[in-house]
């Protein structure tokens, strides 16, 4: 209804594509048309916003209940939509805890699983990564953490996207801001891409700054500025996602340093299309072109298909992905081209040794 009233907005290129969404909330999408759409969306955001501070208010006031689990629980999460790095931290923690003997599992939604019957694609990434942790899916993330416990004997849960889970008492709440968008263009979803009022950030203990290195030192403060007005107390942290090597479908291995220079094509289907080129320019290639999906995509053989068309008509020599994507794939080659995906950790500048005691005393 909102996009019939604006004959020339692209019901495709709004909805389902995460940059023109993010191009028209930020205000760069200039015109009549992206200017009523914008008025029609605040409109929605002041109710979405006002049942999200109920909720939050009944949870803060007790009214409504949260469960222990009977195991430490770290949680997670974003202020935001889209990808901010979750992944590669849930993995750093899970191995921080197993380095040191404890028994850790990741609990998760596992956003799209129910449709399918299967495990959804962070699952399938976790799993590649982390094949000892044990995960567990269900939109019931008490009753998931009650049966890590059970079957697992686990003694750390992490969740993974909690932050605005409420119903499992948490003993660390971590969130992630994304230094490229960390407060959702100042409004909330579907204006903005907050996912609640920036207020909510009073309920972190740990904070930490993603893609630090895509932004000036001056706007880094400017983050920080802003956060330790809302928490003052919380651990402050700074991380990039740094690119470690190339992976294939089956499993082999290949450095950084092979496709420095050379021409690629690339595509994604994530939260953050932009964070994932940067990502490429970091790892030195050209990308000669670049397709973006929406996030949680599910690849099927016509994309394949259409993926080979695609390149016929390029000069490049590799085809490049997130592990997100590979693992979903499942496929070693596009057509004549290798296909790789591009394995990240998290990297810490910055406030690594203070979150390490914040977890050090979870486990005394």
């Amino acid at each position: 209804m909102i996009l019939a009233i604006i004959p020339f907005a692209s019901v495709e290129s709004i909805v389902f594509n995460a940059t023109a969404f993010r191009e028209l909330v930020s205000g760069r999408r200039r015109g009549i048309g992206a200017a009523v759409l914008r008025g029609l969306l605040r409109f929605a955001e002041f109710f979405y916003t006002a049942v999200v501070r109920w909720r939050n208010w009944r949870y803060d006031r007790g009214a409504a209940a949260t469960h222990r689990v009977g195991a430490t629980v770290v949680s997670v999460g974003n202020l935001t939509l889209g990808g901010t790095g979750k992944t590669p931290l849930v993995q750093w923690i899970a191995e921080w805890f197993r380095s040191r003997g404890v028994r850790v599992a990741v609990v998760s939604r596992g956003y799209g699983a129910a449709e399918t019957g299967t495990e959804n694609d962070e699952a399938r990434q976790l799993r590649w990564l982390l094949p000892d942790v044990p995960h567990v899916e269900n939109p019931d993330r008490v009753a998931a953490a009650g049966e890590a416990v059970r079957a697992f004997n686990s003694q750390v849960i992490v969740l993974d996207d909690a932050f605005q889970h409420r119903r499992i008492a948490r003993d660390l709440d971590i969130v992630l801001l994304d230094a490229l968008e960390p407060f959702g263009f100042g409004h909330v979803f579907p204006r903005g891409t907050l996912r609640e009022p920036i207020e909510g950030l009073r309920r972190a203990d740990v904070v930490v700054l993603t893609r630090a290195d895509l932004i000036e030192p001056n706007e880094r403060d400017e983050v920080w500025r802003t956060v330790r007005r809302r928490v003052p107390t919380a651990v402050c942290a700074e991380a990039i996602h740094a690119p470690r090597e190339l992976i294939s479908a089956d499993g082999k291995k290949m450095p950084l340093e092979t496709i420095r220079g050379q021409s690629v094509a690339a595509f994604c289907g994530i939260g953050s299309p932009a964070g994932f080129r940067h990502t490429l320019e970091a790892c030195g290639c050209r990308v000669a072109s670049f397709r973006e999906f929406p996030d949680h995509h599910r690849y099927t053989p016509k994309d394949v298909d259409l993926f080979a068309k695609w390149l016929d008509d390029l000069d490049v020599s590799t085809v490049l992905c997130t592990c997100k994507d590979l693992v979903k794939l499942q496929v070693e080659r596009i057509g004549s081209r290798p296909l790789w995906g591009v394995r990240i950790e998290m990297e810490f500048r910055t406030g690594k040794e203070p979150l390490e005691a914040r977890l050090q005393m979870l486990i005394e």
